[in-house]
């Protein structure tokens, strides 16, 4: 059985200017279903066998670890996969949608315009005529089930840490971060994409869940390393 409570060791990184950092090992939970896209996937796709699905319908772009860990799972608990690729290019080559194929994905790349329609109700209707019933899960993976699937990340050997910092893309990893911590923690996220919505979408978890202080640190203001 691939989605089973698994809770990810914590790893010892290093300490400087009384500062210890510690990396939870997310990406050992599985191969090719592993982190936040394991959390994601978890409830989901618990419900959709639930609801007798056969098929599981998402988006992503050509490099989307979402697209890929949703081939995978897909294929081990006996889905259907299809993926819908943001943008028309040539991509045949890109070893992340080879990964899908592979396993069993079939890709259907469309042009950015009608990408921004993936969320409508019309255009969800339309691949409803053309395929059926199927699970849909959002670009990234992101909904209310993932984002209880990413509240299991933390566990109680975590409320030790002052700080727990995480990257952002759709925010649903964090909404879940947020709704584990205490209240006395810190949560910090490092946007990986230029999302000008993030930070409204974070808000809208509920303030008495939120911890005293949660901020988001956008590409545009991360520090710069140069190598020596």
């Amino acid at each position: 059985m691939l989605f089973q409570a698994k809770n990810s060791i914590n790893q010892w990184v290093t300490r400087f200017d009384g500062i210890e950092i510690t990396i939870k090992r997310e990406d050992l939970l599985h191969p090719h279903v592993s982190g936040n896209k394991f959390r994601k996937l978890n409830h989901n796709l618990t419900l959709a066998k639930q609801k007798g699905a056969e098929v599981l319908l998402t988006f992503g772009g050509p490099y989307s670890n979402h697209l890929s860990a949703t081939a995978a799972a897909g294929k081990i608990m006996g889905f259907k996969t299809v993926g819908y690729v943001r943008g028309e290019e040539e991509r045949s080559e890109n070893p992340t949608l080879k990964f899908c194929r592979a396993q069993g994905m079939e890709l259907f790349p469309i042009s950015r315009g009608e990408y921004r329609k993936k969320n409508t109700s019309q255009y969800l209707e339309e691949l409803r005529e053309k395929w059926g019933s199927f699970y849909h899960l959002p670009e990234g993976g992101t909904n209310a089930l993932a984002i209880k699937g990413c509240s299991e990340i933390l566990t109680e050997e975590d409320k030790e840490f002052d700080v727990i910092c995480s990257s952002v893309g759709t925010g649903g990893t964090l909404a879940g971060i947020i709704e584990s911590t205490n209240v006395n923690q810190k949560v910090l996220g490092f946007a990986a994409l230029k999302h000008l919505g993030l930070h409204e979408e974070i808000k809208s978890t509920p303030s008495e869940i939120i911890g005293n202080s949660t901020m988001i640190l956008p590409m545009e203001d991360m520090p710069k390393f140069q190598n020596n």
